[in-house]
């Protein structure tokens, strides 16, 4: 049985320590409640179950005592509405940074593959307001689970803008970045190939004439069985519940007159990935393509595509089923997004301790049980 033993000393925690110096923006003369401890009893009530500022206070009034064997507390716990003022006026790219400094100190990451993509809340914007829901894109390390870093999407701008800085804020030397259709732009792959990154990239007919050619290519070489050109492939299938899915893979390494027409950044193959899913004894068939700078062979790459899912599956997914954040209504100012971010370090933190644990089963644990998450906030980070 897991002993329920707490600490009983104040001493620094490794994921506060990266955001004791973040400016409050509150008039000092007047604060009972240091940042510190606010952002502290945030990121515990989320682990712990909270999925908003109302809950949050709730928790910290029935477990103040234990917040304060981490932290003071000399005033208590403030209402949700000052929670929520907090979070409106912290600068968000300032909170941001404090956040990726945090996930750069984690021993032992590994970023081999990185997947990029972005997730609305849904009931964060108000429509008699005016104020659209926010977009956030996020940079996921598709092994270890984790969010390297976030950033909101401008209202009047779109994700194009947005990866770009994303990608600012992370090292992918060594990576493959993969990212789907919205992110196939030029500017982009010359980006990660400045980096010293490598890219798969979703290919679609936001790239027209490329896509054309890519196409028009692909079926003249499909009917002469890639015989004029060096390929490689790889076939899966997958039985599961009464659906069998077959996935050939073709990787297309020679692609000079691909690069004479159109000289797409880093370009060095096409990947061609045709499924075939039947379920009841009824078939449909997919064809897609992508754009990749990577010398890897198709088993390879096809693993790489395979891993771009675990952003949908391991954090967005996550986030809507395990976190609720389709239904969350924080709409003030930058709590938003600033409560995007903490929520994002609760699921970080609860990736790296909850074991065998579905992330329900170990929001639940670490609300019933202190001690699991005092585990949590001392062991998650060695």
């Amino acid at each position: 049985m897991e002993s329920e033993t707490v600490p009983t000393i104040v001493e620094p925690l490794p994921f506060i320590d990266h955001f004791k110096d973040l400016f409050d923006p509150r008039l000092q003369a007047r604060v009972l409640y240091p940042l510190i401890e606010i952002l502290f009893l945030c990121l515990i009530a989320i682990i712990a179950g909270a999925n908003c500022f109302t809950e949050i206070e709730l928790y910290g009034k029935e477990k103040l005592s234990f917040l304060r064997s981490f932290l003071p507390f000399e005033y208590g716990i403030p209402s949700h509405d000052q929670l929520g003022n907090v979070f409106a006026v912290l600068d968000p790219e300032e909170f941001t940074r404090c956040f990726l400094s945090w996930v750069l100190s984690i021993p032992g990451l590994s970023t081999d593959v990185i997947a990029i993509d972005g997730k609305t809340s849904r009931r964060s914007g108000s429509k008699s307001n005016g104020q659209a829901a926010i977009h956030m894109v996020s940079a996921f390390a598709t092994q270890q689970r984790l969010v390297l870093a976030q950033t909101k999407v401008d209202e009047k701008s779109n994700e194009i803008v947005a990866i770009p800085n994303v990608l600012d804020m992370v090292d992918i030397k060594g990576a493959t970045v993969t990212i789907d259709a919205i992110g196939c732009q030029r500017d982009i792959s010359q980006k990660i190939i400045n980096k010293e990154g490598d890219y798969v990239l979703t290919l679609k007919k936001n790239q027209e004439s490329l896509h054309e050619d890519v196409k028009i290519f692909v079926d003249e070489q499909k009917d002469k069985k890639f015989e004029d050109t060096k390929i490689s492939h790889h076939r899966t299938i997958e039985k599961d519940h009464g659906r069998i899915e077959t996935r050939d893979i073709t990787v297309i390494h020679d692609i000079e007159w691909l690069q004479k027409r159109h000289q797409w950044p880093g370009l060095n193959a096409i990947v061609v990935i045709e499924s075939e899913r039947e379920i009841n004894k009824k078939s449909t068939k997919e064809t897609r393509f992508y754009l990749t700078s990577s010398k890897e062979e198709a088993e390879k790459i096809s693993e790489i595509i395979r891993s771009h899912w675990a952003i949908e599956n391991n954090l967005h997914w996550v986030l809507d089923i395990s976190f609720r954040d389709d239904e969350c209504r924080i709409r003030t100012n930058h709590a938003p997004t600033n409560f995007a971010t903490m929520r994002h370090a609760a699921c970080n933190l609860l990736q790296r301790a909850r074991g065998k644990l579905s992330m329900n089963a170990g929001r639940k644990k670490a609300g019933w049980s202190d001690g699991f998450l005092a585990k949590i906030l001392r062991n998650a980070l060695p």
